[in-house]
Order: structure tokens, then sequence, then C-alpha cells
């Protein structure tokens, strides 16, 4: 494909997200029961209107199930390899790579903005934990921590954090 047309072809692509985004916004400002999800998720330090319209969006689920599901459905539970007597090591697999992807990137700012889990973070990684298997166990957290808040109804809180470990 030469250059102008690839060009061309991203900057399409560009609109067409703009525009499906824009139309998600509509539906959500259009329903009380969806505002009240995004503005509930967005106590959260660290997470904005993309994260907290594709777990609105993609992950319908959320604050219906159990910790170990929401963790499994996204795709941020750790799968055993094990057989027998021998023991493998952890992965994560499967789950919704729609809601993993804005999720990891979020987890970035996350890292940063959001003191409890930042603490998380850094801990894991003075424990060895190689860095991006720290950012998954954010996301994991993070993940567990947004299904209590939209089971139980309430807004971020610091001390939670602890509560709801994941």
């Amino acid at each position: 494909m030469a250059p102008v047309a690839a060009q061309l072809e991203v900057e399409r692509r560009q609109l067409e997200l703009a525009r499906v985004e824009r139309a998600i916004g509509k539906l959500i400002d259009a329903s009380p029961v969806f505002q009240g999800k995004q503005t509930l998720l967005k106590t959260i330090p660290g997470v904005g209107d993309v994260v907290a319209r594709t777990f609105i969006a993609e992950l319908p689920e959320l604050g219906t199930v159990d910790r170990h599901e929401i963790a499994a459905l996204v795709g941020v539970a750790p799968i055993n390899q094990d057989s027998g007597q021998w023991r493998g090591q952890r992965h994560i697999k499967g789950g919704r790579p729609q809601v993993r992807a804005p999720l990891y990137v979020a987890c970035l700012s996350v890292i940063q903005h959001n003191k409890p889990l930042r603490v998380f973070y850094r801990r894991l990684i003075a424990s060895g934990k190689l860095k991006k298997v720290a950012l998954i166990a954010v996301m994991r957290k993070l993940v567990v921590i947004a299904n209590a808040m939209m089971k139980a109804g309430q807004p971020w809180s610091a001390p939670a954090t602890t509560a709801a470990s994941g």
C-alpha cells in the first residue's frame, strides 16, 4: 500500500473510532443508569471516560459476579499450567481483549495517580516481579475493586482497596 493510501486508511479508522466513541457517549448520556455507572467508575483515580465506557459497554457483568469471575472475564486471572505433581507457571489468557487493552493503558496512569495501587505495584516490583507482571496484577486488582464498587454502589475510597484484594 502506498504511503498516502496507508495514511488515508489510518485517518479513516480514526474518524470511525471517533464516531463510535461519540455514539457511545450519547447513549451513556441518555441513560441515567449508565450515567450513574460511569460517574461511579470515574471516582477511581486514574480511570477516565475510555475505561469507564469500556467497562459499561463491554463488561455488563461488572458488579454482578464475584472477583474470580470478573478477573477471568477480562482475562487477567492467572491460569495454572499444572499436571499431576508438576506445578507450572501461571499465565493470563482468554478473556475480552477489547476490555484488557484499554485497561492496560489505563493502569499505566493508575500506578502514577492512585496511591494505594501505586504502593501495591512498587511492592511487587521490589519483591522481584517483572514490571509487566506487576502491571497485570494492578489490572486485576483494579477490575476487582471496580466490581466491588459497582456491586455496593459506593464510590472509590482508598481504604476499600485493602478489603477488595484480588
